[in-house]
């Protein structure tokens, strides 16, 4: 097992470097990069453009902004949309400050023997270490990834065993249209719906609109603040879980029902066993195993996917939201910061889901397959 961790650990750095290059280079073909977002932000407005580049990267950027205001209409030849009319000095300063002055090649080089030390600059347009902002938004998404991730096992598996006991029963029947119209419902458009019943959008006031936690937080024992947190946390959660019942669920159903139909649990109950000791003593381990393992892949793919619209209608500030504005904003360190940290996060995940199928069943052995 060792060795098979070492060289999926090795696999790991040229599939790493793979989707940067892949990444890199499709971000730096699409329109609308950081220098045209600043010009768009600058063009008639040179006053506040000269203190966002000066805050942005050092250096005086006064003399660019006054030769802005005295540019002349015209095109200047520049190869950036919306340029025409700017002073070349000015468009020459914009690329010092961002970095473009330089080959892609370089900018790709520095970048990721940047990032290989876990150093991932500063944002563009918030003056802020890349580190700090996915820290400080982190805590939103874990606790929706978490949350959400714990509901939807804790739900789906019981329910799952107990449809593959019942198959083809009423129960199995109607409790199979329940998940399918959850899994159908957008979770945003539940979100809403929720808001609307409970948060005061018409019916009832019963928990709070936005935020993680209330704004007096820190004055509550911390016996209120947990509590409070949680009261929070529920509208979100309930608007996440509500379409991940029916994957897993299903998966779980399906697990179970082909176990069942093996000859050891035909045996096991010839020999008399009760039907409770034949299910969780023989049947759980084996049907669970790919339901099990996959759960830190779950959990990855909840905490950073699909949450958007949940953070926008709840006023939660999380990585959802930061990455959107990145990209929006042509953010070129958030985007790339957080997709080289996330990527290796997955990367690593897969692993531990590789590692945990041998926790749940030793048979399995993963040195006599090649990666």
């Amino acid at each position: 097992m060792l060795a098979y961790i070492i060289r999926r650990l090795l696999l790991i750095i040229p599939t790493l470097f793979g989707i940067m290059v892949i990444n890199f280079l499709i971000v730096q073909i699409a329109p609308g990069g950081p220098i045209e977002q600043m010009i768009a932000r600058v063009q008639g407005t040179a006053v506040e453009a000269t203190a966002r580049i000066g805050g942005t990267g050092g250096g005086d950027t006064g003399g660019a902004g006054a030769q802005n205001q005295q540019a002349q209409g015209g095109d200047t030849g520049s190869r950036y949309r919306g340029a025409q009319g700017l002073d070349p000095e000015f468009i020459k300063q914009l690329e010092r400050e961002f970095g473009f002055d330089k080959p892609l090649h370089e900018r790709f080089i520095h970048m990721m023997s940047n990032y290989i030390v876990f150093d991932f600059g500063k944002s563009y347009f918030r003056d802020r270490r890349v580190a700090d902002l996915v820290i400080e938004k982190m805590p939103v998404s874990i606790s929706l990834g978490i949350w959400t991730t714990l509901i939807v096992y804790l739900v789906s598996i019981p329910l799952g065993i107990a449809k593959a006991v019942r198959d083809g029963q009423p129960f199995d029947v109607w409790t199979s249209g329940v998940v399918i119209v959850g899994y159908a419902i957008p979770s945003f458009l539940f979100a809403v719906l929720l808001i609307v019943v409970f948060a005061g959008g018409r019916y009832f006031d019963w928990f709070p609109l936005r935020g993680l936690v209330s704004d007096n937080w820190h004055e509550l024992p911390w016996w209120k603040q947990i509590l409070d947190y949680l009261w929070h946390m529920v509208l979100p959660v309930l608007s996440m879980v509500i379409g991940g019942f029916a994957g897993l669920t299903m998966l779980t159903k399906n697990s179970f029902l082909e176990e069942i139909n093996k000859q050891y649990v035909i045996t096991a109950r010839a020999k008399g066993l009760a039907e409770r000791r034949v299910l969780y003593g023989h049947v759980f381990r084996n049907a669970m195993l790919i339901v099990i393992a996959g759960f830190p892949g779950a959990f990855i793919g909840i905490l950073f996917t699909g949450a958007l619209l949940i953070e926008v209608i709840f006023s939660l500030d999380g990585l959802g939201l930061l990455g959107f504005e990145a990209a929006i904003n042509r953010d070129y360190p958030v985007m790339f910061g957080t997709l080289y940290f996330f990527t290796l996060l997955g990367l690593v995940m897969n692993l531990v889901g590789d590692i945990t199928y041998v926790a749940v069943d030793p048979r399995i052995d993963f040195e006599a397959r090649r990666v």
